[in-house]
């Protein structure tokens, strides 16, 4: 029990810095301050968090194939 807790408080807190990362990019965008290594650093930041949301999702709520 404890452990989907840590999981749960652990996606929590990628779901936030996910989301975090994209208002940051978008800003960078809107206020035409544009450092592409910058931004390519975030995006790829935020693919690696994508992944392991996904990976944790999946370990809270595995696929059962019947």
């Amino acid at each position: 029990m404890n452990n989907k807790k840590e999981l749960i408080k652990s996606l929590k807190q990628c779901e936030e810095e996910h989301r975090d990362l994209d208002e940051i990019i978008y800003q960078l965008y809107d206020n035409k301050t544009v450092n592409l290594a910058q931004i390519k650093r975030m995006k790829k930041r935020k693919l690696l968090l994508k992944d392991k949301i996904s990976q944790i999702k999946d370990e809270l709520e595995p696929d059962i194939i019947a």
